[in-house]
């Protein structure tokens, strides 16, 4: 089996775009209204503010 390797030129556009796909993943999770929506708007401060540090998606 061989490795795929990704070359990402900005860590940063990396781990915004992963945090959005954590903080949607959240809202489908088998867990209460609450616990889904504290998840999702963590998730999402965090993206938004690794854009506000000039990540742009």
């Amino acid at each position: 089996m061989t490795q795929r390797h990704v070359l990402t030129l900005n860590p940063s556009k990396a781990r915004a775009a992963a945090h959005r796909a954590m903080a949607l993943a959240a809202l489908r999770a088998d867990s209460s209204l609450y616990v889904r929506l504290r998840r999702y708007n963590h998730h999402i401060n965090i993206a938004r503010a690794l854009e506000a540090q000039g990540v742009v998606l």
